[in-house]
Formats: C-alpha cells, structure tokens, sequence
C-alpha cells in the first residue's frame, strides 16, 4: 500500500470515527433531553459568554441556526443573556447554574462511555495520543501550502 491508499483509508476511517461519536452522543444527550446541537451552544458558551454572532463563529455554523438552538436554551433556562457593551442589539449568552450542571452530566457521561468502550477495545491513552499526533501531522502537511 502506498501513502495515497494509507491516506484515503485514514480519511475514511476519521469520517467513520466521527460519525459514530457523534450517534453515541446523540444518545448520551437524548437521555438528558437534549441534543448535540444545544450541548455544542452550551460547550461554546462554558468558557465565557458571547453573541450568538460569535458562539456561530466558533462552531462554524450558521447565525441562523445557533440563534434558534440559543433561543430554545434560553427558554429552557440553561442560558442567561446579559447587555453587551459592544452592541446593544447582540446581548451577551453565557450559561445559567442549571446550563452549567447539565453540561458537566453531558460531559461526564460521555467520558464514562468512551472510557467504557475504549477499554473494552484495549486502547490505550498513550494510543489516542499517538493515533492524534499522527493525524495533527497531516493536517499540518494539507495545510502548508
């Protein structure tokens, strides 16, 4: 197999690995009466509050459709919006108490589940860090140019 062949393969392979966390955490999220698109907003919104404009931005989304998800986190209480100094008309989302508890039994969940299956799988932390450092190194390379 040459490097061409490896790399489609790997392609591949990411994509199928993506798909797959992604249906395991549509579950995890489904038994907490959520979905992954309100726990991306949440996550975004952990580390401080921004405008859905820029929460969008970090997501690589559509205004449209953060600001929906946004909406309905706000009305459910997992999202506070506070004036922002910079743009009257674009207040500021950051999570309530209750958005904060929910991401961390999101969050916690997900890593029970993955530390379950991985295990089961026998791979290794110093596994993922490696299969990682391989990947990073390709990005690298795609992105020289």
């Amino acid at each position: 197999m040459d490097a061409s062949e490896a790399y489609r393969l790997l392609v591949a392979d990411v994509y199928e690995l993506a798909a797959t966390s992604r249906r395991t955490s549509e579950h995890i999220a489904r038994e907490l009466g959520q979905t992954v698109a309100r726990w991306h907003v949440l996550s975004v919104l952990s580390e401080r509050p921004l405008t859905v404009a820029a929460a969008a931005r970090r997501l690589g989304l559509a205004r449209q459709s953060v600001h929906r998800v946004a909406r309905e986190l706000l009305d459910d209480g997992l999202v506070g919006a506070e004036p922002n100094p910079d743009h009257k008309r674009a207040p500021l989302l950051g999570l309530t108490a209750e958005g904060r508890r929910v991401l961390e039994d999101l969050v916690r969940r997900a890593d029970e589940d993955r530390a379950r299956r991985l295990a089961r799988a026998g791979v290794t932390a110093q596994d993922l860090a490696g299969a990682r450092h391989t990947v990073r190194a390709v990005l690298a390379a795609l992105e020289s140019d």
